[in-house]
């Protein structure tokens, strides 16, 4: 990513970058909410009841159904979590760059690791109990028996079972699994920029592959530590049970394998967001100065 000092240059190009990462992996994101929720897709909830359609998904495994489901339309709620994915990304990158720069400028002795993990440390607790509501509300809407038509709905119909607690409910899991895995991405990240060999001026793709290095890197480690909290999240969504309950519940159900559920959903839906808007916002700031 561009760091603190093409930060303050390039905010728009962070806001682009999470746009893009967020709209091209909606649908897996899709998956890995009903994979890590529980939500079962059938042949009637696929399909409506078609009886060739419902023949063919009863055929497939239940870790492709998914897939299908997140794929097929309706998409429900979709504008909503893309443009709540959007702000929340570009907020944190580009703040915990900005941040980083702003640290290292006003307290020049502090050591580089805590001007690196504050900013998105803090960063990332706020944007998570703002955007709880909207976080519940859309993982609500993709349980495939659900009858709710849009966020709006859900929002109401959350508000009317358990009340505004209610629509903050889970972000005690949230706050736990958001900002492990954005301050992992970018500690990897940083950890990648001073590892890998600096671009060669040469080379105008250098700059790109070292991007796609790094930003691959985090991506895959701020998504691997985060996937229990995940899972612990939002089955607190599903059950409207506290976070200690829920995890009870689950070691009941499955035993500590319930670490697992999703893993492999995960790693696709928040890896690949996650290094998709780090190399997306570093090649937008080099289109951009390359045009200066």
């Amino acid at each position: 990513m561009g760091g603190g000092s093409q930060a303050k240059e390039h905010p728009y190009e962070y806001i682009i970058a999470s746009a893009l990462a967020a709209t091209i992996n909606y649908p897996l994101w899709r998956a890995s909410a009903i994979g890590q929720s529980g939500f079962r897709v059938t042949s009637t909830t696929f399909c409506g009841g078609g009886t060739l359609c419902g023949r063919f998904v009863t055929t497939l495994p239940p870790s492709i159904t998914p897939y299908l489901h997140a794929f097929a339309p309706p998409y429900k709620g979709m504008c909503a979590t893309i443009i709540g994915m959007t702000w929340a990304r570009a907020a944190i990158f580009w703040g915990s760059d900005r941040g980083k720069e702003l640290l290292q400028t006003s307290f020049p002795t502090l050591p580089p690791l805590l001007s690196t993990i504050i900013p998105p440390l803090f960063l990332s607790i706020g944007i998570q109990c703002i955007n709880q509501p909207i976080v519940r509300a859309s993982i609500t809407l993709q349980n495939p028996e659900s009858n709710l038509p849009n966020i709006r709905r859900s929002i109401q119909w959350i508000y009317g079972e358990y009340g505004v607690k209610g629509l903050w409910h889970g972000t005690s899991a949230g706050v736990l699994k958001t900002v492990p895995k954005y301050c992992t991405a970018i500690l990897a990240k940083d950890y990648m920029d001073q590892i890998l060999p600096p671009p060669d001026p040469h080379d105008p793709t250098s700059n790109l592959y070292r991007s796609a290095y790094k930003s691959a890197v985090a991506g895959i480690a701020g998504a691997a530590l985060t996937n229990p909290l995940d899972v612990i999240r939002n089955e607190m969504f599903k059950t409207n049970q506290p976070l200690v309950d829920t995890v009870g519940s689950l070691r009941a159900e499955m035993g500590w394998m319930f670490v697992w559920r999703g893993m492999g959903k995960n790693l696709v839906a928040v890896s690949i967001p996650l290094a998709s808007t780090l190399f997306f916002t570093d090649a937008l700031i080099d289109y951009t100065e390359g045009r200066k």
